[in-house]
């Protein structure tokens, strides 16, 4: 079952249900305002499977340019989304579905953008290495237990780690080339920053 309210931190099992229920939404939302945007990405911890996951679905929908994506507010409205602006990422539309309980989060960015970037990075990271998934999942059931009610020191409790990874994730895509790297120290570490309570 889906649904959070805004300040709890609880977690649960992963379910392949997850995936089922993506997909069902990424349809409504190509169906509503599929002419407006390039691709729609299952992200944060319920697209990594095996691991604990808050039971909110987040979504990164893909759009040429910021300004103009403006034009899918009015649409996802309609379809039951809160819009929040930026709600403190920069160049980010961001909604959320389901009051009280949150079950979906929306984060809108251009196709190209570093925050889009790196929570892609750090999805894949995990998939493909699932011990470091599992090490994460441990982590955070020892964080949900301390900061069950303080979400704030829940995901600060979590950089190091992603950090970390994303550290790792990008010593081994200069090998691969998979992913492009040639941004400054301070992009990347404003960067994230935002992406951090999606995981």
């Amino acid at each position: 079952m889906l649904g959070l309210s805004e300040d709890t931190v609880k977690l649960v099992p992963y379910t392949p249900e997850w995936d089922r229920l993506f997909k069902e939404e990424k349809a409504r939302i190509q169906a509503t305002i599929g002419v407006y945007i390039l691709d729609i990405q299952h992200i944060g911890s319920t697209a990594i499977p095996g691991i604990v996951a808050k039971p909110i679905i987040d979504m990164s929908v893909a759009v040429e340019n910021f300004e103009e994506a403006i034009i899918c507010v009015e649409p996802l409205i309609q379809l039951g989304y809160h819009y929040m602006g930026e709600n403190g990422i920069p160049r980010r539309h961001y909604f959320q579905l389901g009051q009280p309980n949150r079950t979906h989060h929306l984060h809108m960015v251009e196709i190209n953008s570093d925050d889009r970037e790196r929570t892609l990075l750090f999805r894949d990271y995990l998939r493909q290495h699932p011990e470091i998934a599992q090490a994460y999942a441990s982590l955070k059931h020892k964080l949900a237990d301390q900061f069950g009610h303080n979400r704030p020191l829940y995901v600060q409790g979590k950089s190091p780690f992603i950090e970390e990874v994303l550290a790792q994730a990008r010593e081994e895509s200069k090998v691969t080339k998979t992913y492009p790297l040639n941004l400054t120290r301070t992009s990347r570490n404003q960067q994230d920053n935002n992406f951090k309570t999606s995981c």
